[in-house]
């Protein structure tokens, strides 16, 4: 008999499954099971994005592509950074085109962190960045944010974080799981402290284009100082409802993104071809769809944030991403047995914020890039639950 422990690799092993997944497994063998669980948008991806893909599959373009993405979809990667956020990159050197934007996170850690360096990781946030820098040899330090702040990170919590290790901070804005926000104004000051403390800062900016409010997004990249020492990671899942086309791209230095196509080369080899063509279409003509969709949210938003509210669940206003982040403190479960026992109960799926870091513990992570039909119904179901369970 093999003992399979023996060939495993001891860091993978310690490894957490995804706190997201386990639930949307029990729903998937529950009947009508309404998931406010995954990040997964309702629309479909827009015709003419279909209608490309489709084309150039009937022309049987389907071979492999330079490794680092074709260059006319490098160009046009530049071009949309340098219109929406006044950054301008070198399509040749500074581009990689991913499987996903998971696949820039995970190629831009393993390229920069080596065993012993020290990563201030935002939390709460995605669950993907600790398990990567841990698996690089890293040390992955949590920097907490709060309700009261609106899950901002501030200036002191990332000094304070600050050692002579730390090579890295990882700022997920917009956020998942809570929908905050960082506006320029309130990201100098975090800006200043990384050149000032020499820190490379890998800025996930995948649901860039969903902020909500008359002012939009702005990448930390675009500050005086910073395009140098960040590593921008973006894609066409959330913008362009593309999640299954698996396709992202990381934005850098180029003596970084060099060695990121490296270590891309050999791990990958290439993103899929006729997603590519696709994403070239996305980014000419796709404004109106991303206007249409990021419209749709913000109802989806304002409702949903007030009725959780009216129900007893607090919860401030998210501003980005597709998320909310409501406190269920007052119904004295932990966050795995509220969802536990709300999806038994009431047939409804949402995720323990303890998935998202420690201090997600005493909230849930509520998607509602899903039908205003099935949130009203979901909501319902959750104000019952409370009241069952005050009873």
């Amino acid at each position: 008999m093999i003992n399979y422990d023996d060939f495993l690799n001891e860091s993978i092993v310690k490894v957490k499954p995804s706190g997201i997944r386990k639930f949307f497994s029990i729903a998937e063998e529950m009947d009508n099971v309404i998931s406010l669980g995954v990040g997964e948008p309702d629309f479909l991806t827009p015709w003419h994005i279909r209608s490309v893909a489709i084309d150039y599959l009937d022309k049987g373009l389907t071979r492999y592509t330079s490794n680092s993405g074709m260059l006319p979809l490098r160009e046009e990667i530049c071009r949309f950074y340098s219109r929406k956020y006044n950054i301008d990159y070198d399509a040749k050197s500074e581009v990689l085109v991913t499987v996903g934007g998971s696949e820039g996170i995970d190629m831009a850690i393993r390229t920069l962190i080596s065993n012993g360096d020290d990563v201030l990781v935002v939390e709460p946030s995605f669950v993907c960045y600790k398990p990567i820098v841990e698996t690089s040899g890293g040390n992955a330090i949590p920097l907490t944010t709060y309700a009261k702040d609106k899950f901002k990170l501030t200036a002191e919590e990332l000094e304070n974080a600050i050692t002579p290790n730390t090579k890295m901070l990882v700022f997920p804005y917009p956020n998942n799981p809570t929908g905050g926000i960082m506006r320029r104004s309130e990201l100098q000051a975090v800006a200043d402290i990384c050149i000032k403390h020499n820190i490379i800062v890998l800025s996930d900016e995948i649901y860039s284009e969903l902020t909500y409010g008359d002012e939009e997004h702005c990448s930390i990249a675009s500050l005086d100082g910073m395009k140098e020492r960040t590593i921008v990671i973006n894609g066409f899942s959330k913008t362009y409802s593309m999640t299954g086309w698996r396709l992202g791209y990381a934005l850098g230095p180029a003596p970084i993104i060099k060695q990121m196509t490296k270590l891309h080369q050999f791990a990958i080899m290439s993103a899929p071809t006729n997603a590519q063509y696709a994403a070239i279409d996305a980014l000419k003509n796709g404004d109106e769809d991303i206007e249409k969709m990021r419209s749709d949210y913000d109802l989806r938003r304002r409702y949903a944030v007030n009725r959780f509210n009216e129900i007893g669940l607090t919860c401030f206003e998210p501003e980005g991403a597709f998320y909310m982040f409501p406190c269920i403190k007052s119904t004295g479960l932990t966050s795995e047995e509220f969802c536990e026992k709300l999806i038994l109960s009431k047939h409804v799926a949402v995720v323990p914020g303890s998935a998202f870091g420690d201090c997600g513990e005493g909230f849930i992570r509520v998607s509602y890039c899903y039908s205003i039909d099935n949130i009203k119904i979901a909501i319902d179901r959750i104000e019952e639950f409370i009241k069952e369970i005050k009873e």
